[in-house]
């Protein structure tokens, strides 16, 4: 595929911001393989993305964020640019359930995407086989009530060791404390296995069983300090009835889990997220 970069924004709304991205490119004969926009009327910001074929340039692609960076201060711009020649770092994290990891390695195996996973982190040895046949480094940090403060500070030292662009939760089933949350806001996600903000916290499932509901789902949402209260990526749903246990739940759920949780990450990883407040503006 040829190379593209990708570019992303979002800025107070005014007149001109259309205008001035594209002046730009077009004088430097860049070639626009994309480009979606929104603007968000109660926040009054204005949310773009934009994809460009890099060679089409009349400078080094390299040079790209140093020669936009007065025009985005000129418009107050939050913004970045990625570059498609360097896939992003996603660091997995997960626990005793193999659904949502294998998946995950299934589709870097096969780039169904393009993303690197430079480690895998978990509680238990469970799945170090598998992910060491993959050839990815796997780090067992156990945590208990009493070193949870040390297991955390271990692994925000593994995120840094390994570059990590995305932290994703696939089923790790700890909650990460405020510091990481801080630290790491923006760059991480996690499934969770409900339709958020229904069910929250522990044993969504059983919850649902419990108020008789007929569709069940699956969240992907971003970390913050409130627990599953962070800004949603990416949802869907699936049929249930009343004869469905809270196991019968689980069991359907996985596929449903392991889906969203691809697709959040496939989205955020092509810079198709942008956070407005506590919601996400995403083009499709």
């Amino acid at each position: 595929m040829a190379r593209t970069l990708t570019l992303s924004f979002s800025c107070p709304d005014t007149s001109g911001i259309v205008a001035g991205v594209s002046a730009f490119v077009a004088g430097h004969k860049g070639w626009i393989t994309e480009a979606s926009q929104h603007t968000e009327t109660e926040l009054g910001r204005f949310f773009m993305r934009v994809e460009i074929r890099a060679e089409s340039l009349d400078f080094p692609a390299e040079e790209f964020a140093a020669r936009f960076a007065p025009l985005a201060a000129k418009f107050g711009m939050d913004w970045k640019v990625s570059d498609s020649a360097q896939p992003r770092r996603v660091v997995l994290l997960c626990s005793k359930q193999e659904h949502c990891l294998y998946d995950l390695l299934a589709r870097h195996v096969a780039q169904d995407f393009p993303f690197v996973v430079p480690c895998v982190i978990s509680n238990h040895e469970n799945h170090r086989k598998v992910v060491e046949a993959h050839g990815i480094p796997f780090h067992y940090v156990p945590v208990t009530p009493e070193n949870k403060h040390a297991a955390y500070r271990q692994m925000e030292q593994l995120f840094r060791d390994a570059q990590a662009d995305l932290i994703v939760l696939a089923r790790y089933m700890q909650v990460l404390d405020e510091a990481m949350c801080r630290d790491f806001a923006g760059k991480i996600i996690n499934i969770h296995h409900s339709f958020l903000p229904s069910f929250a916290g522990a044993k969504p499932y059983h919850q649902a069983h419990r108020r008789g509901v007929k569709l069940i789902g699956a969240t992907c949402h971003f970390v913050t300090p409130d627990l599953d209260e962070g800004p949603i990526v990416e949802q869907d749903v699936i049929r249930i009835d009343h004869s469905d246990s809270p196991d019968d739940m689980a069991h359907l759920g996985k596929d449903i889990e392991k889906v969203v949780l691809a697709r959040g990450l496939r989205a955020v990883v092509e810079d198709r997220v942008l956070l407005a407040g506590n919601k996400t503006v995403i083009f499709r």
